[in-house]
C-alpha cells in the first residue's frame, strides 16, 4: 500500500502495520488511521503519520527514554476500545512538539505532552490518547546537539 507524507515523501507500507485510533486523537477526531515510522540512526524520535492527511505527522517518543514511567489505570471503555487481552501488549508514547516561545531559535526546545500519552495495543494495532488529570510534574525536553536534556517544569 502506498501513502504520501509531506514530511516523509511517498512510502510503501504493509496494511497490517496500520494503527487504528477509533476515536481519532483529540483535535484530530476525523483522523483514525496512522503508521509509525522511525528514522535510521535515531532511536529516540518516531513519527506517527496520518494515512488520510499527508500534512499530519506527529513526533512521538517512548517516555521510558526520558525516565518517565506511567502507572495507568484504564477505564472499562478504554480497555474495550483497545480490545486489550494482555497488558504486556501496551505501548505508551508521548507526543512531542517544538516550543514556539523558545529563547534560542538555534536550539529549539522540544516538549513532551506527558499529561496525554498515546496508549497503543501493539498486538491488535489499536490506539487512543488518554488524558490524565493527576500528573504532578511536567517535563520539558531541550535538544542540545545529539543529546536531549530533561528538566522539570515549574
Amino acid at each position: 500500500m502506498k501513502i504520501k507524507s509531506s514530511l516523509l515523501g511517498e512510502q510503501v507500507i504493509d496494511p497490517s502495520s496500520i494503527i487504528h485510533f477509533p476515536n481519532g486523537i483529540p483535535g484530530f477526531e476525523d483522523q483514525t488511521r496512522f503508521k509509525l515510522f522511525h528514522q535510521e540512526n535515531n532511536p529516540i524520535i518516531f513519527w506517527l503519520q496520518s494515512l488520510d492527511d499527508e500534512l499530519l505527522t506527529f513526533s512521538v517518543a517512548s517516555p521510558a527514554l526520558f525516565n518517565i514511567n506511567y502507572n495507568l489505570t484504564l477505564t472499562d471503555a478504554e480497555e474495550q476500545t483497545l480490545a486489550l487481552d494482555n497488558a504486556e501488549d501496551i505501548i505508551v508514547l508521548i507526543l512531542l512538539h517544538k516550543d514556539e516561545d523558545s529563547q534560542s531559535p538555534q536550539q529549539p526546545t522540544i516538549k513532551g505532552s506527558i499529561k496525554a500519552p498515546l496508549i497503543i495495543n501493539s498486538a491488535k494495532r489499536i490506539g487512543l490518547q488518554k488524558v490524565l488529570s493527576n500528573v504532578e510534574q511536567s517535563i520539558t525536553l531541550v535538544e542540545t546537539g545529539n543529546e536531549i536534556d530533561v528538566s522539570e517544569g515549574v
